[in-house]
């Protein structure tokens, strides 16, 4: 209902707020207590599996399109990244320290940190520093991950559910860039490239975010 009245009415800051604050009275949640151990690895495995990590690890090139005109070519291979946007076209090199980074390649570098989570945010819950334990959840099964390290936000938690295939349905996040915890996000649109599964939508009570363009590569 929200969506719908945004998209085709159109409302007011005041509205908007008013909105945001009802939101966050009524859906507002804290991290949830995880079970560590087994039964986590167990299930991230399962995920994996069902998405193909192995076959994502061997991709060369991911290409996509981001909501708001970010575009990428990311050669995995070389571990660098082409960045558009706007009127900007920045080459990021991810081998060299990040502190070397210009005021304009840390932007591309934080739009590409954030944006490129959105399509493989999955085949990151074994990265290094990362916390995995199981949560009982509603419709599905629960696997929240805690990045302690790494990226421009660490200590961020993401709650998987996961349905019985294997297949992530939805996540809730809780991240220090969003004042709401516990926002529930769909997985869905989920495509094959190359043997591969990728997310493309994700509905939200909020906004739906639709990634395009993407291609990949050996």
């Amino acid at each position: 209902m929200i969506k719908a009245i945004l998209k085709f009415l159109g409302i007011g800051l005041v509205t908007l707020l008013i909105i945001g604050v009802l939101v966050y009275l009524f859906v507002d949640e804290s991290v949830p207590n995880g079970t560590r151990g087994q039964g986590a690895e167990e299930l991230a495995d399962e995920m994996l599996k069902a998405l193909n990590k192995q076959g994502f690890d061997s991709l060369s090139t991911i290409k996509f399109t981001y909501p708001g005109g970010h575009n990428y070519v990311w050669n995995k291979e070389e571990n660098t990244v082409q960045v558009a946007w706007g009127e900007s076209d920045v080459f990021l090199n991810l081998n060299e320290p990040i502190e070397e980074f210009s005021s304009l390649q840390y932007e591309a570098y934080e739009y590409f940190i954030n944006d490129s989570f959105w399509l493989i945010a999955p085949f990151k819950v074994r990265d290094n520093g990362v916390v995995r334990s199981t949560v009982k959840v509603d419709g599905g099964r629960g696997l929240l991950v805690t990045y302690t390290t790494g990226g421009v936000t660490p200590g961020d938690s993401y709650l998987w559910i996961i349905d019985e295939s294997g297949f992530p349905k939805a996540w809730k996040l809780w991240t220090s860039n969003v004042p709401l915890g516990g926002l529930k996000i769909g997985w869905g649109g989920w495509v094959e490239k190359e043997g591969v599964w990728f997310s493309v939508f994700h509905p939200s009570m909020i906004i739906d975010l639709e990634i395009t363009g993407l291609e990949v590569s050996y």
